[in-house]
């Protein structure tokens, strides 16, 4: 029997999100020594920039048609999302459609936010790894993305548990109830730090977060009379973060170990 993980992300972008996935890669493959480790990566767009640099872009659908051709038989999908949302049912379709013409086993991992169980693992994460210069009193928010789907009521659950933790951290979404519109009137401190809830640091971080832009959440906070601090940091670079990606690859991978 051939065993291989596949390790599912967005994206990398720029240089600075693929020496996280390096660093992930070589997490997993000193955890998971008898698997072959794998990657494909969700977005279209991320797929076709990485192309064009002469870098391995494969899709999910590619990767798994891949590993059946080298005649691997059981595959672990996990994937570095935050919730079980759109991007992760349209990963479970690319499974199920490659096994129904390949002989090929797959295991599908839960991604950051599946349980509640994850919830207070996940909060106590992210206080851990708040920036150094933050004063006690001072507000930190966490931006996600967000979705329509009702998996997307994960972050709100991330934000109350966060909040027991600590009143002045915040998680909000750029979709969803738990907006920027919703936090700001919930900010004391002049100074407000701005995180990213995003694996890796791509456009959402560097644009609609921390941007110029007059929509950016750091424009936002500005025009509010806040002094924004963004801190330039994904989730994938927070050791305590991954760990839990990790457990949810050892589960998922249980039937093979």
């Amino acid at each position: 029997m051939r065993n291989a993980i596949l390790l599912v992300a967005y994206g990398a972008a720029n240089l600075q999100s693929r020496r996280v996935l390096v660093q992930i890669d070589a997490r997993v493959r000193e955890t998971f020594p008898g698997f072959s480790v794998r990657w494909a990566y969700s977005s279209d767009i991320s797929r076709t920039r990485l192309a064009k640099s002469g870098l391995k872009s494969d899709s999910v659908t590619k990767a798994l048609q891949r590993l059946a051709f080298e005649h691997f038989t059981s595959v672990v999908a996990q994937p570095l999302q935050t919730i079980a949302g759109y991007e992760y049912t349209a990963m479970q379709l690319a499974i199920q459609k490659v096994q129904a013409v390949q002989n090929l086993q797959v295991f599908l991992g839960q991604p950051l936010l599946a349980e509640e169980q994850d919830l207070q693992r996940v909060a106590e994460s992210l206080i851990r790894h708040l920036p150094q210069g933050r004063k006690d009193f001072e507000d930190v928010i966490f931006m996600g993305h967000g979705s329509k789907h009702p998996a997307s009521a994960m972050y709100a659950a991330l934000h109350d548990t966060v909040q027991q933790l600590d009143p002045a951290v915040h998680v909000g979404t750029m979709q969803g109830r738990v907006n920027l519109d919703y936090l700001l009137p919930r900010l004391t401190s002049t100074r407000v730090w701005l995180m990213p809830l995003l694996s890796t640091v791509g456009r959402h971080t560097l644009q609609d977060m921390a941007g110029r832009e007059r929509t950016s959440w750091r424009s936002c906070l500005e025009a509010a009379g806040h002094i924004c601090l963004p801190v330039l940091k994904g989730t994938a670079e927070h050791a305590a973060i991954v760990d839990i990606w990790l457990e949810h690859l050892r589960q998922a991978a249980l039937p093979l170990i």
